[in-house]
């Protein structure tokens, strides 16, 4: 579940100051919160008001991140921007190198802790930013949302740490805005590491209909935290469901029951258009930077393909055959399928999803 500052255990039901402050009626309610929440964790942790991390505000402010955030600043329209990100260096004697993480568009920078402390040992510096519009970065909605502005966001922030040439290792949309970043800039890295990255088809192109931001802003309204639950159960995880896989899951629904959430799904609706309208897969054969792909081949991930007719939806998001695909228009490139693993094979398995990493990164 993460760990939580002392205000917000409060606010969940635990008596966290003395205890002959709290009225008997709160002691009893306090007393059941608390059931409820270890009896959740126990049992594999289903997705309810009583086990969501409740943060203070949009931006995450009540959850605490496995490493200390530092901000940099952006310009926005009306006021300065803040991206977050952490920072975590290497364990050991360094090996010289540096990785940067790219979080997922249903993610933060959290949920690469593992990775990290992983990359760490081996002797890498780790940088790992949350995209404006996600985790504890602000979250305006008059901005441009692109690939090639998120680009330039991530650059200076790197740059601000003293960050050089650097390994660049993106999963899903943090794939997708590797690739225009090894596009744009392709001195700037050593190596590019795909993790079952989106866009590697043109979901439009290929018939799936376009909902629009209006449409997309409609649908994140209705969001639940059921409906995560289900949703990543269903298409991430093959059905099964642990407390890991419900970890994260949870953040994503956290600002849900906030009063300023219709800000958050305005932000979804116009990164939904971003990462719909600039795919990647036409892009590859243009690619310099050695790029090797890790893909759980289990994925079926496609926006919208539930919009498609059956005989259209099914051909979408085969990971299995895209792979290979893919590979051959690189001029440098390689595949490490994982066989049964889906869209996180790093949340999933991270063992073996660490052994492909490490193959990945020999130069």
């Amino acid at each position: 579940m993460g760990k939580f500052h002392v205000e917000t255990l409060f606010k969940e039901g635990f008596c966290v100051f003395s205890v002959e402050a709290c009225s008997r009626a709160y002691l009893l309610e306090a007393k059941l919160k608390v059931s409820r929440f270890l009896l959740a964790c126990l049992l594999g942790a289903s997705l309810s008001s009583a086990t969501l991390a409740k943060p203070e505000g949009i931006n995450l402010e009540g959850y605490d991140y496995p490493f200390p955030v530092r901000y940099h600043q952006i310009s926005g329209f009306d006021a300065p921007l803040k991206m977050a990100l952490m920072v975590v260096e290497p364990e050991g004697e360094a090996n010289g190198r540096t990785a940067v993480l790219l979080h997922g568009k249903n993610f933060n920078g959290a949920y690469w802790e593992t990775t990290a402390k992983s990359l760490s040992k081996r002797g890498f510096r780790v940088i790992i930013p949350d995209q404006i519009g996600f985790g504890k970065s602000s979250k305006p909605t008059e901005y441009s949302y692109t690939f090639a502005q998120l680009v330039l966001n991530t650059r200076e922030a790197i740059k601000e740490v003293g960050a050089g040439k650097v390994t660049v290792i993106g999963h899903s949309m943090g794939g997708m805005l590797a690739v225009h970043w090894g596009l744009l800039y392709p001195d700037d890295m050593e190596q590019l590491i795909l993790v079952n990255p989106i866009g590697l088809e043109d979901w439009t192109a290929e018939g799936v209909p376009y909902r629009g931001v209006a449409g997309w802003y409609e649908k994140e309204l209705k969001t639940t935290a059921e409906s995560i639950e289900t949703y990543q159960k269903t298409f991430y995880y093959d059905g099964k469901w642990t407390p890991e896989y419900a970890r994260w899951a949870e953040l994503l629904a956290a600002p849900i029951g906030s009063p300023d959430y219709p800000r958050v799904a305005k932000v979804q609706a116009l990164t939904t258009s971003m990462v719909v309208s600039q795919p990647v897969t036409r892009k590859f054969h243009s690619l310099l930077v050695p790029t090797t792909l890790i893909l759980g081949e289990r994925d079926r991930t496609a926006i919208d393909k539930d919009l498609a007719p059956k005989a259209i939806a099914d051909k979408l998001g085969r990971y299995d055959l895209l792979g290979s695909e893919i590979v051959q228009r690189l001029r440098k490139g390689r595949l490490i399928p994982l066989e049964g693993l889906g869209h996180l094979p790093h949340i999933e398995d991270f063992p073996r999803f660490e052994e492909a990493l490490e193959e990945a990164l020999k130069l």
